[in-house]
């Protein structure tokens, strides 16, 4: 790509990015022709000024050597480097008029709504713009150089030039769709991580009155039956919710932090339970200071076990086990007769997992337990 100085940038219809238009003032949003054409997108900008700055030249001293422009004018002649010049200012001028003749079509036209009518304006356009100058541009030629007008020459450069131009405006064509494309696949992209952001954002809002909703029923339960716990619950419950608040706006927090929360939720239950329920945390690969994984999920599964377990009889045990690349949450299944949910539960920590760790988490359900796998990102070096 060449400094945007050295070329001018040319506007690509229909697709995003700036608006501003080259030299034709090609960049506005116009309507189309005829009512049942819609109103071009938004235009883009591409930089050609490597592609003219190579081709025009090219074209200029390559296609009058290949055809006999010079006939016996040779280097030693003024008039056989003038001609060089003279070629040259006829290939930036096919290329130019073309390029503008191209624009002007993209701001109208697009090749899935008006795919006939944009070929034939484009054959017409190259076909009629590009035979006649060249004809006009060699007569003048002719009438200068020592050479007499040569028809079958002439009609050979302007065949060579209009395939030529064919070509170049199929390039032309060819990048605009390129970068449509990719603008195309850009923004979709964008509109994806919006849409993951704001339903992000929304089931975060819910972790919030979801756990407080649980621990002020625990509270008025012991201020009831315990009112001496009611006071310790209290004073563990506002450092519980001081790590929330802390974390409330990640999408990841450390392993570590959740253990530690994990440790002082499960101190709140044991206030409120006694021995009936016991919480097993188990790193033997110390790897918990490595994993992220999505604020207060192990809350909740812990939360989710004795929400819908009873917790009568036999102590219950539950399990936390940390992996490789996640962690597994155990616990036994002894089901609640009746029981009442609000429904944010397991799918809003499936939706939060999917979304900032790209797997979901896998849940494992027999007649004898019930087991989470969580899964967890590790942190680079």
């Amino acid at each position: 790509m060449v400094d945007k100085s050295m070329a001018e940038q040319v506007p690509v219809p229909w697709a995003t990015g700036g608006n501003e238009g080259d030299e034709s003032g090609e960049g506005r949003d116009e309507r189309a022709d005829s009512p049942d054409e819609r109103a071009p997108r938004t235009l883009v900008r591409i930089d050609d000024g490597w592609a003219r700055g190579i081709g025009i030249p090219g074209f200029g001293i390559v296609i009058p050597n290949l055809t006999g422009l010079f006939g016996p004018l040779g280097p030693s002649d003024a008039l056989y480097w003038a001609g060089y010049v003279w070629f040259i200012a006829l290939a930036a001028v096919i290329w130019q008029g073309n390029r503008g003749l191209l624009f002007a079509q993209r701001a109208h036209w697009d090749w899935f709504q008006h795919p006939v009518r944009k070929l034939s304006f484009l054959l017409a356009a190259n076909v009629f713009y590009t035979a006649p100058v060249t004809v006009g541009w060699l007569w003048l030629w002719y009438a200068v150089a020592p050479m007499t007008f040569d028809p079958v020459t002439v009609q050979t450069v302007a065949l060579a030039n209009t395939i030529c131009v064919v070509f170049v405006t199929h390039g032309y064509e060819t990048a605009f769709l390129i970068r449509e494309r990719s603008d195309d696949h850009l923004d979709a992209e964008r509109m994806r991580a919006a849409k993951a952001e704001a339903e992000l954002a929304a089931l975060r809002a819910q972790i919030d009155p979801h756990f407080m909703f649980n621990a002020l029923n625990t509270l008025a339960q012991l201020v009831r039956s315990h009112p001496e716990r009611a006071v310790e619950f209290t004073e563990s419950l506002a450092e519980a919710y001081r790590y929330l608040l802390t974390q409330r706006d990640r999408d990841l927090v450390l392993l570590r932090d959740e253990l530690a929360l994990l440790d002082r939720y499960a101190f709140l239950l044991r206030i409120r339970f006694g021995d009936q329920l016991t919480v097993d945390i188990r790193d033997p690969d110390d790897r918990a200071g490595r994993l992220l994984i999505p604020p207060v999920a192990l809350q909740f599964l812990l939360e989710n076990a004795v929400k819908h377990n009873r917790l009568d009889g036999d102590p219950m045990t539950i399990d936390v086990f940390v992996g490789r690349d996640g962690v597994r949450v155990r616990n036994p299944r002894r089901p609640k007769l009746v029981e009442s949910s609000a429904g944010v539960g397991l799918t809003n920590l499936r939706e939060r997992t999917t979304l900032t760790i790209g797997r979901p988490l896998e849940v494992t359900e027999t007649a004898e337990s019930f087991e989470v796998w969580l899964p967890a990102l590790e942190l680079t070096a």
